[in-house]
């Protein structure tokens, strides 16, 4: 069995030489992780092109809700043509209609501007209504993959759905899972279904004194990127490829 690809999500400078330095295979940029990532500013994505390895952007205008507005789309198309323009390999989408389904025609939009760069659909996936009919949209649009975790909080406790779509999937599309993929979980998703690869954040919560403080801001907790952390789980990926 091939070993499993591991991407790492990273939201700054510090987090992409973490998962540089921890040896992950793909790094998803995005900045904002403690609001579920949003889109990277020009400089990290700039600073992002000389990667070694892949990088794929998130467009993410904003927190809350994925049913964007005209002015919402321009600005996200907009980023992917200066993410394409600046060279990086791929993007990280997705659109939803207000009751949930995905927005076939703006998802449609966001593959024609990337191009010839990878594309993936983001968690807006496991918020459908119709996973299986959501799966067909994306499958139909091109999309190379869809990130999921079975529609679940976590991978394992969506091991089975994710089992259903990576068989209805039947190869036409990527299935990235995500959701707690640590090495602590990896030898029981890797037991539950093919896995191909993975998405994880291989972080730990920091406590951020806000510089501003004085100004009535207050520290915050904000997850950061560990190199051991992503270390361990690129050595449990490869010790249980060889077991599988």
């Amino acid at each position: 069995m091939a070993e499993v690809l591991l991407e790492v999500c990273v939201d700054g400078a510090r987090g992409l030489a973490a998962a540089l330095d921890g040896g992950a295979d793909r790094v998803e940029l995005c900045s904002a992780l403690s609001l579920g990532g949003l889109t990277p500013p020009p400089g990290l994505i700039s600073l992002a092109a000389a990667a070694t390895v892949p990088v794929h952007v998130l467009i993410r205008p904003h927190a809350g809700g994925f049913h964007y507005d005209d002015a919402d789309m321009a600005a996200m198309l907009g980023d992917i043509l200066a993410v394409r323009a600046a060279g990086l390999d791929g993007v990280v989408i997705g659109a939803a209609m207000p009751d949930g389904r995905l927005e076939r025609v703006a998802l449609a939009e966001m593959v024609a501007a990337a191009g010839p760069m990878a594309v993936t659909l983001h968690r807006v996936f496991d918020l459908a209504p119709d996973w299986r009919e959501a799966l067909e949209v994306a499958v139909d649009l091109g999309i190379g993959r869809i990130l999921t975790s079975g529609g679940a909080a976590t991978a394992l406790a969506g091991a089975d759905r994710l089992a259903e779509i990576h068989t209805a999937a039947a190869g036409r599309i990527g299935i990235l899972v995500c959701g707690g993929v640590s090495d602590q979980t990896i030898g029981a998703l890797m037991s539950a279904m093919p896995l191909r690869e993975v998405h994880a954040s291989c972080s730990v919560q920091e406590v951020a004194a806000d510089a501003l403080v004085a100004f009535g801001f207050s520290p915050g907790h904000t997850p950061a990127t560990s190199s051991p952390k992503v270390r361990a789980l690129k050595s449990a990926l490869g010790a249980h490829s060889t077991l599988v």
